[in-house]
């Protein structure tokens, strides 16, 4: 039978993101199962398809017996307006049925520009926004990801937040949800409270936010007896063991990431003080070599890519990488299939490595010293030195390497323009290294690029507490560096600061944010990530129609007494780190890695990882 879904695909420009059917995709009868399950991306099937945390929570809910878990992605524009042309709703990939149907949606929150589309798609699906407004009729509406750890912009949109690692805590929800089902679905309220009891889970509707006169948070205080007052984590604590998948969904089209990943490790150890992942996957705990070597036997066979990538926060950080990369290149090597090693550090940099992991095929490599002076990457903590970078560099161009990328952050706590220039004398100082050595050992081009990205302050980092340099003073420094790179050979790209700007107001915003998405999306806002698509003057105006100044979450440095909006959640590290961590930045004074001497983080609470080598 023809749908209308197979209609319209012909009038769309990808229409393999929607069509499902792809080898390893996963078909079960709906009927046969207690829970259907939608796990939404919001973002496109290429950005979606290339998420690691999908790939892991759809094959193990799919290996239950009584779930269904199926995929959901946000069409882009032409599909969407087709799909309201045929008054056709929201749906999933597997089945083609429209969102309404199913028990629960999980929604990842990657990036707080994908705030627009989590609303657009609940629209789409015709589902109501706020959960307020949605009874035990409509789905369950849960979220997770890195933004769920300051929630509160989205908070009044969603049912409930997993904080941390999904693995186990997808299982009980699911589990607790099978009960209340089968016991009538009587109030909606029933089934979150029977899961506020379960470690990790975030109810919002539980929870008052009061405010003071000067707009700051007063108060976040449990309004129901299930509510805890700090809401933990959830991490996988033998990670050695953890789920992976022993198969994986191979795309039709092109994705961004179009090859097996292997996660080596979870975590991270050095404590750059700006890095919200290194913070929020404490405690950096691994897989053993000969347990990745298994996985990626499987999924190179099920899947017939020709690379594998090692996917971690640090991945020349791993304990185990040498034995790790002789094991792969008996395979890969043998079958042709190229390896990549993404997040090398410059300090433990290592040609040896690369030359072993690009034996196939020969790829750029990107180095992120973050900052252009030694005093700034020591407030940041970065723990590189100048001799590291050259070093590193040296080693590459003597190897036949070519393109290099430089990736450095404007806008850093303390920055001053001296610092902005330090990154133009860096790019220099690394194309003489190419200069000073002999033509017959070089290769005999060179293609060094500088990218910088805008510091938005993060919550749960040393640096939640500091103002975001204004848009003026972004342009400033970005005009400033593009004057100061001289060399036709050094090649500039910044970011845009007004998503920096939004982006920052977001990520340390509190639940008044809500109905300015809601009104930005009314509006027509979505897929803000995409350049082509995303309209500040629009969120602007959403802004001011509803009497929200956005500077108030960016202009201003906040004090160590403010109540923050997530204050009440839980990641192990704690705010007397944090403001240990930051005073230390103030004086440009770095910490040690964890692995050189603890920190007294709080992590070590978890009694896994790192803490306990």
């Amino acid at each position: 039978m023809i749908t209308t879904r197979d209609k319209i695909l012909s009038s769309v420009m990808k229409p393999t993101r929607y069509t499902g059917g792809e080898l390893n995709a996963i078909l079960k009868n709906p009927s046969d199962v207690d829970v259907r399950f939608g796990f939404c991306f919001p973002d496109t099937y290429e950005i979606a398809m290339s998420h690691l945390g999908l790939k892991i929570l759809y094959h193990t809910l799919n290996e239950r017996e009584d779930t269904y878990c199926e995929r959901i992605f946000a069409p882009w524009t032409d599909m969407e307006e087709e799909m309201k042309k045929h008054d056709m709703k929201l749906f999933a990939l597997e089945s083609g049925d429209e969102v309404t149907h199913f028990d629960m949606l999980g929604f990842t929150l990657q990036y707080e520009l994908s705030y627009s589309n989590v609303v657009n798609m609940l629209m789409l699906a015709d589902i109501p926004v706020r959960s307020a407004d949605r009874d035990e009729t409509y789905p369950i509406v849960c979220g997770g990801g890195p933004c769920a750890y300051n929630a509160e912009p989205v908070a009044d949109i969603f049912d409930f937040f997993m904080m941390g690692e999904g693995e186990e805590a997808i299982h009980e929800v699911v589990e607790e949800y099978i009960k209340w089902k089968k016991n009538g679905k009587s109030s909606k309220k029933e089934y979150l409270e029977a899961i506020a009891d379960i470690e990790g889970i975030y109810v919002p509707s539980f929870y008052d936010v009061e405010y003071n006169d000067d707009n700051t948070v007063k108060s976040v205080i449990p309004n129901n007896t299930h509510a805890k007052s700090k809401i933990k984590k959830r991490i996988v604590k033998d990670f050695n063991m953890a789920y992976a998948p022993e198969t994986i969904i191979v795309p039709f089209g092109e994705v961004v990431h179009d090859r097996v990943m292997l996660e080596v490790m979870r975590g991270c150890l050095r404590g750059c003080r700006f890095c919200q992942a290194g913070y929020i996957y404490r405690p950096l705990r691994e897989r053993k070599p000969d347990r990745l070597l298994n996985i990626a036997e499987n999924l190179l066979s099920c899947s017939g890519y020709d690379e594998i990538s090692l996917s971690s926060l640090s991945t020349s950080d791993f304990s185990g990488l040498p034995d790790l990369t002789d094991g792969l290149l008996k395979v890969t090597e043998e079958k042709k299939i190229g390896l990549s090693l993404p997040s090398l550090r410059i300090d433990n940099f290592s040609l040896d490595l690369m030359e072993k992991v690009q034996k196939v095929r020969k790829t750029g490599i990107t180095f992120a010293p973050e900052a252009g002076t030694q005093r700034l990457r020591d407030v940041i903590n970065k723990n590189i030195n100048e001799e590291d970078i050259i070093h590193s560099t040296d080693l590459l161009f003597r190897g036949g390497w070519t393109n290099v990328k430089l990736y450095f952050m404007i806008g850093l706590p303390t920055e001053t323009i001296e610092d902005v220039c330090g990154i133009a004398d860096l790019a220099q100082k690394v194309l003489d290294v190419y200069f000073d050595i002999p033509k017959e050992e070089r290769a005999n081009q060179i293609n060094i690029t500088v990218s910088t990205s805008s510091f938005v302050p993060k919550p749960f980092t040393a640096f939640q507490w500091a103002a975001q340099d204004s848009r003026d003073m972004l342009i400033k420094k970005q005009n400033t560096l593009k004057d100061a790179i001289k060399s036709r050979r050094i090649r500039y790209n910044w970011h845009d600061n007004k998503t920096s700007y939004l982006e920052g107001v977001f990520a340390r915003g509190d639940r008044r944010l809500g109905e300015v998405i809601i009104r930005a999306v009314e509006k027509g806002c979505k897929f803000d990530g995409w350049g082509e698509h995303f309209d500040f003057d629009m969120w602007m105006r959403s802004f001011d129609e509803l009497g929200i100044n956005p500077d108030f979450y960016t202009a201003r440095e906040r004090s160590y007494e403010e109540t923050l909006p997530w204050e009440h959640i839980d990641i192990g590290v704690t705010k007397e780190f944090f403001i240990r961590e930051n005073e230390r930045a103030k004086q440009a004074v770095t910490t040690d890695n964890c692995r050189q001497q603890c920190a007294g983080c709080g992590i070590k609470s978890f009694g896994t990882g790192v803490c306990y080598e």
